[in-house]
């Protein structure tokens, strides 16, 4: 499996555009931190008692334009996560030609039409607020539809959140960071489809979409800071 992107496999003119989303990301927090609020606290204002598996905001976070989506919650037990952003696209917003992988073994049934969503990528944080990983999962964990590697990569730059709820530097800042991180996302959809097929070899008749023992195919640790300064090193910034 090949390692993750480094920087200098990459084109000037796609480090530029990490950098601009570096920047937007550090004026996200600029304002947060101004304002005494952190990021996690945002999405979890006036909701309540924070509870295992419960989606925050209760009913999700669905830009109708573009019809991205995402939620927090927290399942897995660790010192450093706190929980983790799922996000994801719904049909209407996918581009033309993207179809669910035909998979007949399947054992549970996979949403259809504009229920059909497709899930990008998760995001780690720490209980200060802040992301500290990336990783993609098996269907089951978000029971979405599975669109293949490629589709799913072209799915990315349709991922916005447009509006101000929850907060607006929240959605900003979720939106910069799929756009700061578009390569390592990349690369984590590709291993995700190289690790499920892998599964599938060794069990040819098995539903491996439903295997509970294959929950995370793929995780990378991530600190913005630092990339940020690559980056403008990198550019003479």
């Amino acid at each position: 499996m090949k390692l993750a992107p480094g920087l200098d496999s990459l084109s000037p003119e796609g480090r530029a555009s990490m950098l601009a989303a570096a920047r937007e990301i550090r004026e996200c927090y600029r304002v947060l931190e101004k304002g005494g609020i952190n990021l996690v606290g945002e999405v979890l204002r006036g909701q309540g008692e924070f509870v295992e598996l419960e989606h925050y905001p209760r009913d999700d976070v669905f830009d109708n334009e573009t019809h991205a989506q995402y939620y927090y919650h927290a399942h897995r037990d660790g010192d450093l996560e706190h929980g983790h952003f799922h996000l994801f696209l719904r049909a209407g917003g996918m581009p033309p030609g993207c179809r669910p992988l035909d998979y007949p073994q399947a054992t549970d049934a996979w949403p259809a039409d504009d229920e059909a969503l497709g899930h990008l990528v998760a995001i780690s944080m720490d209980a200060w607020g802040y992301p500290i990983g990336l990783f993609c999962t098996n269907r089951w964990v978000t029971a979405e539809a599975w669109y293949p590697a490629e589709q799913m990569i072209a799915m990315l730059d349709r991922f916005a959140i447009d509006h101000a709820f929850p907060n607006w530097a929240l959605n900003r800042w979720l939106t910069a960071m799929l756009r700061l991180y578009r390569p390592h996302v990349e690369w984590l959809i590709r291993q995700r489809d190289e690790v499920v097929a892998e599964w599938q070899a060794r069990q040819p008749t098995a539903d491996v979409f439903e295997d509970r023992h294959l929950e995370i195919t793929g995780y990378l640790p991530i600190d913005v800071q630092a990339l940020t300064r690559e980056l403008e090193a990198m550019a003479g910034a």
